[in-house]
C-alpha cells in the first residue's frame, strides 16, 4: 500500500502553498512571477519551520527540494513553471 503525503497546510482555491527557504533562488524568482500574475499563495519556511521539512522530503524522494508548491487539490509540484501552476489552478 503506499502513502499519498499530505500537506501541513492546503491553500484557499486559486491560490498556492510554496514551500520554500530564504536562500533559494529559484523561490525567489516564482515569487515575483506569482506577484506579477496575481496568483495569491502562502509562503512556508521550512527551516523556521523544520517540521514542514519531512512533508517536502516526502513528496520528493527523501530530499528538501525548493519551491515545492501545493495546489488546492492537495498536489504538489517541484519547482513548477508559473504556466504549470496557472494550469494547475
Amino acid at each position: 500500500m503506499t502513502e499519498t503525503a499530505v500537506s501541513p497546510v492546503l491553500p484557499e482555491p486559486g491560490t498556492v502553498v510554496m514551500y520554500s527557504t530564504t536562500w533559494c533562488g529559484y523561490c525567489r524568482r516564482l515569487k515575483t512571477q506569482l506577484d506579477s500574475a496575481g496568483i495569491g499563495y502562502t509562503v512556508v519556511d521550512i527551516e523556521e519551520q523544520p517540521e514542514t521539512a519531512s512533508y517536502v522530503e516526502q513528496v520528493n524522494g527523501g530530499n528538501q527540494v525548493v519551491p515545492t508548491v501545493v495546489f488546492p487539490d492537495g498536489t504538489a509540484a517541484t519547482n513548477p513553471s508559473l504556466a504549470e501552476v496557472r494550469s494547475r489552478l
